[in-house]
């Protein structure tokens, strides 16, 4: 009974009230803010105790590549908001992703995947997947007749992300889910642009979502962290094995740190995405811009599929230049507030070309299939006042003219 009331309770609670106090757990000593248990092992009281801990008969932890307190915490709080029956928290995104490509699938399987991926998602697929004879094949994220017909045949798994790194493709997660389970395949959505305020992919019908926690819930540009989430049993089956023996575990300090950003994230995002809609707003008018994608704008190609799933218009927007590479390059360097970086969901303002940094590996086949060429630049907006960054782009716009 005490577990429906407490499942009962977390239900009803607010996302605001979960981001603060969901997953905490105190030790004897009370502390307000989550202990942070920078420990690898555990002792035991006796030689049973620990015979019982390891062969999984008595609660309790025994390995921090297993199990941690902080750890948990993360890993509950995140589960909370989400929706999901379990998480499980990971060294970086890329640990996430792999792990949740590699763990479920075996010798023959296939995984179907958008086309509109981050560069390493698309490395792992082509390059070391194939080395486990796994096949990928890759689709439009927006065309349901090649979604049809790649799932025609036996299919493992389905990975999409939305919006997609870096121009911010929207994918239709409810339709793609039906298809994906019309052919008995389970559906992993990389849900870190639009984050857990602004989409809730479970929700949706997918089975599985992964993180770069390093993003929006870190936030500040401190740590490495990743996480898988969906449902517990199959959790249990397939993930809790893998985690343990190949060991990408998250550092204790990373989890707390994480856990410190999430008590922000509504206030952050909010702001972050309020601000990006004024800055792509202006962006689109100026005669040095090609186009800009922005969930938010009525001129995105999906922004009726945005509208549908996604709660705001998220803090990225995607730029394409009139003078391709050459006047995005002096645009980038005239900028004075908004950095040069290939992170993003920070508080600071940060901007990239993702030909020559985030996706500089993909081939020009490979680049020109997801509409992606040298014009195109990769804006994260920060928590800066947006008449500042308004100006900084003024500025670095008219210079690349």
């Amino acid at each position: 009974m005490a577990d429906k009331n407490e499942q009962s309770k977390r239900d009803s609670t607010k996302l605001a009230t979960n981001l603060v106090h969901g997953g905490r757990i105190r030790s004897e000593h009370c502390e307000t803010s989550e202990g942070m248990y920078l420990t690898s092992g555990y002792c035991y009281p006796d030689a049973e105790t620990a015979q019982a801990r390891m062969a999984g008969d008595e609660p309790g932890y025994v390995y921090s590549r297993y199990a941690n307190p902080t750890i948990k915490m993360l890993e509950d709080k995140l589960a909370i908001i989400e929706g999901a029956e379990a998480c499980r928290c990971t060294a970086s995104g890329m640990a996430a992703i792999s792990a949740a490509l590699i763990a479920p699938c075996q010798q023959g399987d296939r995984i179907v995947a958008a086309k509109a991926l981050f560069g390493s998602c698309t490395w792992i697929l082509k390059n070391l997947m194939p080395k486990f004879g796994i096949e990928a094949e890759f689709v439009d994220a927006n065309d349901m007749d090649a979604w049809k017909e790649a799932l025609s045949k036996p299919t493992r798994l389905v990975l999409i992300e939305s919006p997609s790194n870096p121009l911010l493709e929207g994918a239709d997660i409810a339709a793609i889910a039906e298809l994906t389970h019309a052919a008995g395949a389970e559906l992993v959505v990389d849900n870190v642009f639009a984050t857990p305020l602004g989409q809730k992919p479970l929700e949706l019908g997918a089975d599985w979502v992964v993180y770069s926690c390093t993003k929006h819930m870190d936030g500040q540009g401190r740590v490495l962290a990743g996480a898988i989430l969906g449902k517990k049993e199959a959790m249990d089956d397939i993930f809790d094995g893998y985690l343990k023996h190949t060991g990408p575990a998250i550092s204790p300090f990373n989890a707390w740190v994480v856990l410190k950003g999430l008590e922000t994230l509504e206030l952050r995002v909010d702001r972050m995405a309020s601000t990006a809609a004024k800055v792509a707003d202006f962006i689109a008018d100026h005669p040095a811009i090609a186009e800009v994608r922005y969930p938010g704008r009525k001129d995105h190609p999906q922004y009726e599929i945005f509208q549908k799933q996604q709660a705001n218009g998220g803090t990225l927007i995607a730029l394409s230049f009139k003078g391709g590479k050459e006047a995005a390059f002096k645009a980038l360097n005239a900028l004075q507030l908004v950095t040069i970086s290939n992170n993003l969901g920070d508080a600071k303002s940060l901007i990239c070309h993702p030909t020559t940094t985030t996706h500089r590996t993909l081939s020009d086949e490979e680049k020109a299939e997801v509409g992606l060429d040298d014009s195109w630049v990769r804006l994260s907006i920060g928590l800066e006042h947006p008449e500042d960054l308004i100006e900084d782009f003024k500025q670095a716009l008219d210079k690349a003219l």
